[in-house]
């Protein structure tokens, strides 16, 4: 697929998650101890998308991500089946047209998993100051592991000191003021982006109507777990690290504001209390795929809903090319009890949301543990 005759812009992600170095208290509701924190960053109050919003760290893919050069920066990978990364079990056709386009016909020798990965790990680097990087010394380690069909890293990612304090704050100006400059510091520091340690979680289409159709974005999720919390992050007030159920209380006390795409897979998170519990089921479930949501929304006098794939009521061809907000005058009782394949997200107010599910989520992936399920152990709904 031609990206130039989309009316969007792709992108990538990362949800970091990263051990703590103090101890969580109890949380309230899952009554569990969390051992790990997630990186926000909070977006620019004159931003023309989502702005003062929390969000995983992540940025626009550019054409230097595809650039040749890495080719040849991962020349021990090239052999290696995608880099090292493996191939997904998903049928191609299935296949999110992220994930899907055959980027050789678009004249890059990258594979398209291998570009966003790169993309991913820049943006986190110019957005939080984290570097997510393989050194010289340890790829033999991991060229070695690939070999023996090990694609992915089975333990936590270590953030490698490659180097001191001031010259890493000089690469990340460098980079955020030309992104091709990633590539000259993985030369210069003889490294290389940790493609392998960010494993495949989703993927959303930003909805029509919300931001203008010069304001969408195709968005690829990745998970991300380090070993322990970076200790130059919050460094200032746009940063913030939290257990996912303390992120969401935040956000419910209208003390921050998240958008859906966080609130849901935060929720996700909130049922794997341990970090390498969490980084077991990311590594092994990545294989298996993902699909692309594209919230179709729909609004009421009292309330909207974002419907994702799966809903009952979802358009049949959800194209994501759908510019169609659906309206209503039911009540949200007369709505649930209508159907009886749910999958949306309700909210009464920017700050008061709750994920309504009732079918079984595609590619092995989980429900949100909403605060209905934390309360009663049922299924997740209001």
């Amino acid at each position: 697929m031609n990206t130039a005759l989309r009316h969007w812009k792709e992108a990538a992600t990362v949800i970091l998650a990263a051990g703590t170095r103090h101890k969580l208290p109890v949380d309230s509701l899952t009554r569990s101890v969390f051992d790990y924190e997630v990186l926000l960053l909070k977006r620019s109050g004159t931003s023309g998308f989502m702005p003062n919003a929390y969000v995983f760290p992540g940025g626009l893919l550019d054409p230097s991500d595809f650039s040749s050069e890495w080719f040849d920066l991962f020349q021990s990978f090239r052999r290696s089946p995608n880099f090292g990364l493996g191939f997904v079990k998903q049928a191609p056709e299935t296949r999110p047209p992220i994930f899907a386009t055959d980027r050789k016909k678009l004249g890059s020798l990258v594979p398209g998993d291998v570009a966003f990965r790169i993309c991913a790990v820049r943006e986190t680097f110019e957005e939080s100051g984290v570097l997510l990087v393989v050194s010289k010394e340890e790829e033999s380690t991991l060229f070695n592991s690939i070999e023996n069909n090990r694609y992915s890293q089975p333990e936590l990612t270590r953030i490698t000191d490659l180097c001191d304090k001031s010259e890493l704050a000089k690469w990340r100006v460098l980079v955020n003021e030309k992104p091709s400059n990633f590539i000259r510091m993985c030369r210069e520091l003889e490294c290389l982006p940790n493609i392998w340690a960010l494993h495949e979680w989703g993927n959303w289409l930003t909805p029509t109507g919300v931001y203008g159709k010069q304001r969408r974005y195709d968005t690829a999720f990745y998970m991300c777990c380090l070993q322990e919390t970076p200790p130059h992050t919050l460094q200032d007030e746009k940063e913030i690290v939290g257990p996912p159920p303390e992120i969401l209380h935040s956000y419910q006390a209208r003390e921050m504001w998240i958008a859906p795409p966080q609130f849901y897979d935060l929720s996700r998170m909130c049922r794997f209390p341990s970090l390498q519990n969490l980084h077991s089921f990311s590594r092994q479930r990545a294989s298996e795929g993902c699909e692309q949501w594209l919230p179709v929304r729909m609004v009421s006098d009292s309330y909207y809903i974002s419907l994702l794939p799966g809903d009952e009521m979802y358009p049949e061809e959800g194209s994501c090319q759908m510019d169609v907000t659906l309206k209503t005058d039911q009540s949200l009782n007369e709505l649930h009890q209508g159907c009886s394949a749910l999958h949306r997200i309700v909210a009464l107010d920017p700050y008061t949301a709750a994920a309504v599910i009732t079918i079984t989520p595609k590619y092995n992936q989980l429900l949100p543990f909403t605060r209905s399920s934390l309360r009663t152990g049922t299924s997740s709904q209001l």
